[in-house]
């Protein structure tokens, strides 16, 4: 059916039939259309105009009586009841008797008034007309009443299935019309149009799912063709888009919007596959396949998750079959369906664990309701080994989509803020499985499920498990040492591995446990600042019966008796020099031994509590304005070292303070036993007192506890030296008006300094290079004064070793400073000769058989400058000779210059020399100085030489012959006089002329120059 013709037949509801003539009665069949055309657009009301019981549209067009979805019977009118009453044989036979009756009266007539037989005629062709348009209007009133028929028997049967295809054949064929037929038609299209209309829900409303079956069966049973029916759809498509259009608010809009979104989706799937080209959304409304794909997505998924809300926990083969076939019904993709599938279930799941934390987050929880919530977590166990095994299934293909282990992720419980709340139902399985003390297996199994239902972490889950284990291990651990089962036990290690086996714990926590249980037991029996025998022996049951090794007795030991006697120790430090008396002694051996540490650990606990009051008096001395202060603070450290570290110590020990405490050997240098020189240093001979100085400083202090380890040895050696020059300048005081007073030290200071050196850790080999840096260091400064111009006299050198015997510089090194000073100040004097030209090879090598390292003392550029000059000096000496060996290996050799670039070198020079040679012969020969040309001619062989060339060029060819007479008449070798004549280009004819000649000029060259003026 064209919808436009029903739009024009609806919006010409008001036109009204012409009246047929000559009949007592109208036959009038338009009234009947305008009533149907009206009636059509009341098949679906805006969302506004809805009354409350055609908001459940869908149900009224199932379960409500035709009448209320197609309207009450409809009357006939005019000559309708008669023809309805007239089967087709009788219409037709009435319809001849008319028109014959109406062609006889019309003769009769005719004849009758007229009187001729043409009257006759005219009377019977106006009475036949008549007939024949009363014979028409019986005939054309027939699909009229057909289609009131037709809407009479629909609105008159009990519901829409109840109707028959069957039924309105036969109304087609009583009143001998055919479905096609305009009236018929029509009456078709608008019964489907408004059954369509009363299934589709309402924008608010959601499909049920039947929509599509109960409108194809209503379809099949009317018998109305697809075109037809899907014109109805655009057409309520067409209502709809018009109803949107005229909605003012945006509620109204949405609805109708929604509204459309179901049409399309119902349309679709009634006509299926041949959709695509019945239902023309893009061309009619604009719309795009991604709108219609979005309407059909969206509808199927609201049906899918409709029929999924009906899914329980007891699933089974036949109910995920059902959901499979309703997917590809409702036309749904497997992802989406995938995702609604996974989402109910999560859901299901998400129900039981809000039920489980109300339980256990309760106030008022009780042990029922502890184990109410216990279940809970069972049946969402029970549900995810139900969906493994679905998933699992021979016929798993033919299942719904998304059928497999639960899991919470994309749900209310898949955040951070739920993790805590996950962790106590987690918490709370584990402390049930271990509530008989020990782990079964199929434990095991439902917590590694649960982990993962609930989105734990390996990490986390294994934090929980480990912790509600360590207490059950701990309570069996007690039972056992209070029954004595433990103590009975033949191998307790086989008892307490045991023990891990059943409770599925890790054995390497027990044993971390073990070793808490005896630190605690350690720290109840230290608890009085000693431990007895009672106590040790206390301590060995425990540590058999854990079977506790030794490095962890000794390391407990070490933490728990180590803090009791640190703190004892700082008491003793703190007591300062003054404080250390008979009490403190007491108390650090006391500690010492009591405690039953062992010598090792306790040095090394002293140790770290000495070295740091050591850093703190180098810390100050640093931070001191200046070296005398700097000095007084290590002095200070040196005091404290003795009086109380060295005490310390020896109550440590054991020891009585009368004995000296015994001394590192310190191995002597082999330098000092082999050379004598050493002696001169008087500083470090000050160093090793004799015995009446020794008596008289008292017992040296420790040298066990040092700094080396937390001092760099720079920083030592500086702290070293510091002190060395306070014992060697003294106590430098100031006085009013910018004066100062220096105070000498005795030879007890640097004593202090060897007990200094002792408490920095300093080697013999370091303390002996401190002294040495420092006594070369002054000769240095005094002897680069007497060498200011780094000339070496015998007044100086005896001058110099007077100054080396003061400072006490051992000779070797003496020496090394003086040839430092004076090759720097040779390096400098050479440089400046070699820049003004005063020094050439020949010097250069006599420097080096004298001994002087000219390749430190000259720099490599230098060198290549010489080089160079070399070099050109040779080709600029007029002897005409050049040793290739000379030039490219000795000199090269003494200068120390890379051969292959001062091959280079000596090429690209003579290339430039070659040219100028000649140049500067003519140029000569013009100036009539003749030993000069033999000397440029000499140079240019030179060049030559080095870089053999071609015939050189030149204008004036008389010239090159007068260069080679001169060169001839100086009586040259036979080789150089060959050599220049093929240079210069000069033929054999002149040659031979220029000799016949006993080396004269020739005539071409010979007469002077007259010039005009």
């Amino acid at each position: 059916m064209n919808p436009s013709l029903i739009t024009a037949c609806s919006s010409s509801s008001s036109a009204k039939p012409l009246p047929l003539l000559c009949f007592p009665f109208t036959l009038n069949s338009l009234p009947t259309r305008r009533r149907y055309r009206v009636s059509f657009p009341r098949n679906s009301l805006s969302t506004h105009e809805q009354s409350p019981a055609s908001t459940s549209s869908s149900e009224a067009a199932t379960t409500g009586t035709s009448s209320d979805i197609f309207g009450g019977p409809k009357e006939l009118t005019g000559i309708q009841p008669v023809v309805e009453k007239l089967s087709p044989p009788v219409r037709l036979a009435t319809s001849a008797v008319i028109l014959a009756g109406a062609l006889a009266a019309g003769y009769g007539l005719g004849l009758r008034f007229g009187g001729n037989r043409n009257a006759a005629l005219g009377g019977a062709a106006v009475l036949g007309a008549a007939g024949g348009a009363a014979a028409y209007a019986v005939n054309a009133a027939v699909p009229e009443v057909a289609a009131v028929s037709l809407h009479n028997y629909v609105a008159g049967c009990d519901g829409p299935e109840a109707i028959r295809r069957e039924d309105i054949e036969n109304i087609a064929k009583r009143y001998g019309v055919s479905k096609q037929d305009e009236a018929f038609n029509l009456e078709l299209c608008d019964l489907y149009c408004r059954f369509v209309s009363s299934v589709l829900p309402s924008g608010s409303e959601d499909l049920r799912g039947n929509e599509v079956e109960t409108i194809i069966s209503f379809k099949n049973a009317l018998g109305i063709d697809d075109p037809d029916a899907a014109s109805m759809h655009m057409e309520i498509g067409r209502r709809i888009f018009r109803q949107r259009l005229e909605t003012g608010d945006r509620d109204g809009d949405l609805e109708q919007r929604r509204a459309f979104q179901k049409l399309i989706y119902v349309s679709t799937l009634v006509f299926g596959d041949a959709s695509g080209f019945l239902l023309p959304w893009k061309r009619v409304f604009k719309a795009t396949d991604a709108q219609v794909e979005i309407a059909i997505r969206d509808n199927a998924k609201q049906l899918y998750a409709s029929k999924l809300s009906s899914v329980g926990r007891d699933l089974d083969a036949k109910l995920l079959v059902s959901l499979r076939e309703a997917q590809l019904k409702y036309k749904l993709s497997d992802e989406l369906a995938k995702d609604l599938f996974v989402e109910h279930t999560r859901k299901l799941v998400e129900e039981n664990i809000s039920m489980a934390l109300s339980i256990l987050k309760s106030r008022a929880r009780t042990v029922g309701g502890v184990k109410q919530a216990l279940e809970e977590l069972d049946k969402i166990l029970a549900f995810n080994d139900l969906l493994i095994s679905l998933s699992n299934h021979p016929d798993a293909d033919r299942f719904a989509r998304g059928v497999g282990p639960v899991s919470l992720v994309g749900g209310d419980y898949d955040s951070d803020r739920k993790m805590d709340d996950l962790k106590l139902l987690y918490r709370a399985y584990v402390t049930d499985s271990l509530s008989g003390g020990r782990m079964e297996k199929n434990k095991l199994t439902a917590l590694n499920q649960l982990r993962h239902i609930l989105g734990l972490g390996n990490k986390e889950a294994e934090a929980i498990t480990i912790d509600v284990s360590s207490k059950v291990y701990q309570k069996r651990l007690s039972e056992a040492f209070q029954s004595g089962d433990l103590e009975m036990a033949d191998s307790k290690a086989a008892f307490l591995q045991n023990l891990c086996e059943e409770l599925n714990f890790d054995p390497q926590k027990a044993s971390e446990i073990h070793e808490e249980i005896y630190r605690k037991k350690l720290q109840q029996c230290v608890a009085d600042g000693e431990l007895d025998d009672n106590d040790v022996a206390a301590l060995l049951r425990v540590r058999v019966m854990l079977c506790i090794p030794q490095q962890t007795v000794d390391a407990a030991h070490s933490d728990i008796c180590g803090s009791l006697f640190e703190k004892a120790v700082r008491d003793a430090i703190s007591a300062g020099v003054d404080g250390y008396d008979a009490d403190v002694k007491k108390a650090v051996r006391k500690a010492a031994h009591g405690l039953r540490l062992t010598r090792e650990a306790a040095m090394s606990i002293a140790s770290k509590a000495v070295r740091r009051v050591f850093l703190n008096y180098v810390k100050r001395s640093r931070s001191a304005e200046n070296r005398t202060e700097s000095a007084k603070e290590l002095k200070k450290m040196i005091a404290f070292n003795t009086l109380v570290v060295t005490e310390l110590v020896a109550d440590i020990k054991g020891e009585s303070s009368d004995t000296p405490p015994e001394e590192p050997v310190k191995e002597e240098p082999k330098q000092l036993d082999e050379d004598d020189e050493w002696e001169s240093l008087q500083t470090l001979r000050k160093i090793r007192p004799n015995e009446e100085l020794a008596k008289k400083m008292g017992k040296p202090g420790q040298t066990e506890i040092t700094l080396k380890d937390d001092l760099s040895e720079r920083d030592r050696m500086d702290l070293y030296r510091t002190y060395l020059l306070y014992c060697l300048t003294g106590e430098v005081t100031r006085i009013p008006f910018g004066a100062q007073i220096t105070t000498k030290k005795d030879d007890s200071e640097y004593v202090l300094l060897n007990q200094l050196g002792g408490i920095l850790g300093l080697t013999t080999e370091e303390t002996v290079e401190v002294h040495r840096s420092l006594a070369e260091q002054a000769f240095r400064q005094q002897a680069e004064v007497i060498l200011a111009d780094g000339q070496l006299t015998k007044a100086r050198v005896e001058q110099l070793n007077e100054l080396q015997k003061n400072v006490g510089l051992p000779g070797p090194y003496a020496q090394k400073v003086i040839k430092s000073i004076t090759t720097t100040k040779m390096a400098a004097a050479i440089e400046t000769a070699i820049g003004q030209g005063r020094l050439n090879i020949k010097q250069i090598r006599e420097l080096k058989e004298a001994g002087v390292d000219l390749d430190n003392m000259i720099s490599e550029s230098l060198r290549e400058n010489l080089f160079k000059k070399t070099v050109d000096e040779i080709f600029s000496s007029g002897t005409g000779e050049f040793d290739e060996e000379e030039v490219y290996e000795k000199i090269p050799a003494d200068l120390k210059v890379n051969p292959q670039k001062a091959k280079g070198v000596v090429q690209d020079l003579a290339r430039t020399r070659l040219s100028n040679s000649l140049i500067q012969a003519v140029a000569l020969l013009r100036q009539r100085n003749h030993q000069g040309v033999v000397s440029s001619l000499n140079d240019l062989l030179a060049c030559d030489k080095a870089v053999p060339s071609e015939p050189l060029p030149w204008e004036v060819p008389e010239e090159l012959a007068d260069l080679f007479g001169i060169y001839a008449g100086s009586d040259p070798a036979p080789e150089k006089l060959s050599r220049l004549q093929y240079l210069l280009g000069i033929s054999d004819s002149v040659a031979a002329a220029v000799k016949e000649m006993g080396g004269g000029v020739p005539s071409v060259g010979g007469g002077e120059e007259k010039f005009v003026f």
